[in-house]
Parts: structure tokens; C-alpha cells; sequence
């Protein structure tokens, strides 16, 4: 077997994933993560689509707020 990084299906996600998803990089306060997860897992979904829904959300708000 040759010496190469990572199995070839690690390697096909990986390309996969590099050509159909941005990465966003947040950071947070430290003990937040811990409130975000518990929050995710109350409404039964993951932590990166909590995380986006939240964003979305907010997106559309703002669309309609003419205050802002």
C-alpha cells in the first residue's frame, strides 16, 4: 500500500467539498460553544445548520426592517 494521505473516499469528500461549500471561520466567545451545541441539540438538528438557519434567519429579517 502506498504511503499517501488519507484513504481515496477521505480524498473524494474532500474534493467534493472543496468544490461545493464555502467554509466560514467564527469564532466565539469562550463557553458560548457549549450554549450554541445544547441549543442545536434542543431543536434536534447539527450545530452547522443551527448555525445557518440562525443566519438566514437573520438575513430575511433585516430584508423587511426599515429601520436598519
Amino acid at each position: 500500500m502506498s504511503e499517501t494521505k488519507g484513504s481515496a473516499a477521505t480524498r473524494a469528500k474532500n474534493k467534493y467539498n472543496a468544490a461545493n461549500y464555502d467554509r466560514l471561520y467564527p469564532y466565539a466567545p469562550k463557553g458560548r460553544k457549549a450554549v450554541y451545541e445544547a441549543a442545536a441539540a434542543k431543536a434536534g438538528v447539527s450545530l452547522n445548520d443551527y448555525i445557518l438557519t440562525a443566519i438566514e434567519e437573520k438575513i430575511e429579517r433585516d430584508k423587511y426592517d426599515s429601520g436598519k
